[in-house]
């Protein structure tokens, strides 16, 4: 089976936010997405940048094909500029968590469409419990055989990405424990989770061959995969974070994310072979994040040794410092420092949760706030 994929010269980004659509009032889920559609979608210059999910309480804002950071958050930006009025008219708030804090999944709709039907008849009660909302962030790559490797490298820096974006703490009325519940629950669907470490693009080849041979997928994009090439697009997608409440930490977390794979690729493009943590520390990093989150000691190498994930952090920030000056996101970049010092997202929710008395409605409303208050 083979594959193309439709290189792209230059390292550009997408982003894809997804985000849930809560009452005003009761701070519940609704399943209003396809109301607000018809609202939202006359007042888009391009109605394609929102689209539907697999429940109708979910909608993504999509960016286009973008050259920085700024311009990729600008274009989310003026999407969600036609949609929350759309949502002020049905009495509808956006809320950008990784999941609902008490929010039930017995009630929730199923969007219309064939591939959303089949993946509930085969997931079932697992697949119906997917009340999770996260960000995708894309980044062009230029030669498909640098994919692979690069793709790899990349999970060294899966705790780092989800422990500053976890904002998934509370699930169905209870406090898990967990920084990231929503990492958990999303890699019990088939073919979700962690990627195979594959050396080369025809190790991936033989691979979606495989899943479809044996009926696993039918399509390339239902391998769910935290990090995943998107052949069609020339892309290595990062999947990894949770949703995001602030558009600051948007933007940081899509500057940590281009400067990455750009540093990587560079490095391999130059002859460097780029290190790599065996599958067994990456699931345990996996893990490590979700549970502790910006508290997590991480297994920075193959040796086994160990970090405060914070502390690893501020030397990566450094070392990525001439990167994000080529790349034009020195601003964004340096955001990413101010997420542990005000508290990541799942920080944030417990702190009002504490303060509040354990009201969960003040949770959500403190999450519907923050996402206007950034968009000014």
């Amino acid at each position: 089976m083979r594959i193309d994929f439709h290189a792209s010269p230059e390292p550009t980004l997408g982003v894809e936010w997804e985000l849930a659509l809560v009452d005003r009032r009761t701070r519940d889920l609704r399943n209003d997405a396809t109301h607000l559609f018809a609202r939202a979608k006359p007042r888009l210059p391009d109605p394609s940048k929102l689209h539907k999910e697999l429940l109708r309480n979910t909608v993504e804002v999509v960016s286009g094909i973008c050259h920085t950071v700024d311009e990729a958050i600008t274009d989310v930006r003026h999407t969600l500029e036609a949609v929350i009025p759309a949502g002020d008219a049905l009495d509808l708030d956006l809320y950008g968590g990784g999941t609902h804090p008490f929010a039930s999944w017995t009630v929730q709709q199923l969007s219309e469409g064939h591939r959303y039907e089949e993946l509930i008849n085969r997931t079932q009660w697992w697949g119906r419990q997917m009340l999770i909302w996260g960000v995708h962030v894309h980044v062009g790559l230029p030669e498909r055989d640098r994919v692979m490797p690069v793709l790899s490298a990349l999970l060294n820096y899966y705790p780092h990405l989800q422990a500053l974006s976890a904002s998934s703490p509370i699930w169905a009325g209870v406090d898990t424990g967990y920084a990231s519940n929503r990492a958990l629950m999303f890699q019990q669907l088939p073919t979700a989770g962690l990627p195979f470490q594959f050396e080369t693009w025809p190790e991936y080849e033989a691979f979606a061959r495989d899943q479809m041979t044996t009926g696993v997928i039918d399509e390339l994009n239902e391998i769910r995969w935290d990090v995943r090439p998107a052949a069609n697009l020339g892309t290595l997608e990062n999947r990894i974070c949770d949703g995001v409440s602030d558009i600051s930490d948007l933007a940081a977390l899509v500057a940590l994310t281009h400067c990455l794979v750009v540093d990587l690729d560079t490095r391999l493009a130059a002859g460097e072979k780029l290190s790599t943590l065996p599958p067994w520390h990456v699931q345990e990093n996996k893990w490590r994040s979700a549970r502790y989150g910006l508290d997590a000691i991480v297994i920075v190498d193959a040796e086994s040794n160990e970090r405060l994930v914070t502390d690893d952090l501020a030397d990566l920030l450094e070392r990525l410092a001439p990167v994000a000056e080529r790349l034009g996101c020195v601003d964004e970049l340096a955001l990413v420092a101010e997420i542990p010092q005000r508290g990541a997202s799942y920080q944030r929710q417990r702190a009002v949760a504490e303060a509040t008395g354990g009201d969960l409605v003040a949770v959500v409303d403190s999450v519907v706030k923050e996402l206007r208050a950034g968009l000014g």
